[in-house]
């Protein structure tokens, strides 16, 4: 099984200081697992949920764009791979982003496009709109072209039409949509996914089913999200949705306090998934995605 989305991170160090604020005193301390959650600590937890491969995602402990523990994780085991931050307008980010792919264990990066451009990772906002500004910075999307580099979207559904726009702009980049779009489950997924219909009908986007317990209004096995998942299977099909347990920040109170084994067993309770359907989620897809 393939977790695409997972975080890890490194203790502070005069090099890497912890820098984000609300992010340790809202969140990272009240996780189930250790403040500072390194590599191998996610490697027991994978193996005691069952998981064999997992992406580690960037981790805006340290300053956004310090990817160094992401890199650090992925290089270091076989298991992992990363995903990147990088900010599109800084100068020479395309150098950046070039170094970083360098490495074959980095698979792209990510997106915040629902966090303030001036708080990044600090907080959410759905209204802003600097994802428009950032298409224009083509010497960037050229390197992400170059180095095949997978765009990794956190947008809210609110936002998609800014995603659709950055997808027409450069449609030969492979992209994945995080976290359901922070749709609720409570909306009809119609309504909420409105803009995502048209990004479907490009075979280079591809949608999450992660970080659950931020769709669903319900507790666990959050029956209530099953709309939601229904309708992206029959949009994008089985071969471009990807299970993701957003660990450990799921494991948070205002999230349930979810387990990593529940990140994953809550598929068992979509009553229309077959067992083959679950295999693709949860392994299938991502490999083939990442290996085209």
């Amino acid at each position: 099984m393939y977790d695409t989305h997972t975080h890890a991170w490194g203790a502070p160090s005069p090099d890497h200081p912890w820098t984000n604020g609300p992010l340790l005193e809202e969140y990272a301390s009240r996780f189930s697992t250790d403040v500072v959650y390194r590599a191998e600590h996610l490697l027991a937890d994978m193996d005691e949920a069952g998981i064999d491969d997992a992406v580690v995602v960037g981790y805006p402990i340290t300053d956004w764009t310090d990817n160094w523990y992401t890199i650090h994780a992925a290089e270091e085991y076989d298991r992992l791979a990363g995903i990147a931050m990088i900010d599109q307008f800084a100068d020479g980010s395309a150098d950046r982003l070039r170094e970083i792919m360098s490495s074959e264990d980095m698979l792209g990066f990510r997106l915040g496009v629902v966090c303030p451009y001036d708080r990044m990772w600090e907080t959410f906002d759905p209204d802003v709109t600097w994802l428009r500004d950032a298409i224009d910075e083509t010497a960037f999307w050229e390197a992400a072209l170059e180095t095949d580099a997978i765009v990794q979207i956190l947008a809210d559904t609110s936002q998609l039409e800014q995603v659709r726009e950055l997808v027409e702009a450069y449609p030969s980049l492979r992209y994945t949509l995080d976290h359901f779009s922070h749709a609720d489950a409570a909306d009809d997924p119609d309504e909420s996914f409105a803009a995502l219909e048209s990004l479907a009908e490009y075979e280079t986007v591809t949608v999450k089913l992660s970080e659950v317990a931020h769709t669903s209004n319900e507790a666990y096995p959050y029956e209530d999200a099953s709309d939601h998942v229904r309708w992206m299977l029959e949009r994008f099909g089985r071969e471009r949705v990807f299970w993701g347990s957003d660990f450990p920040n799921v494991s948070h109170p205002d999230y349930g306090g979810m387990r990593y084994e529940e990140t994953l067993s809550w598929l068992e309770s979509v009553p229309f998934l077959s067992d083959t359907d679950r295999e693709w989620l949860t392994d299938r897809a991502f490999r083939r995605f990442v290996e085209r």
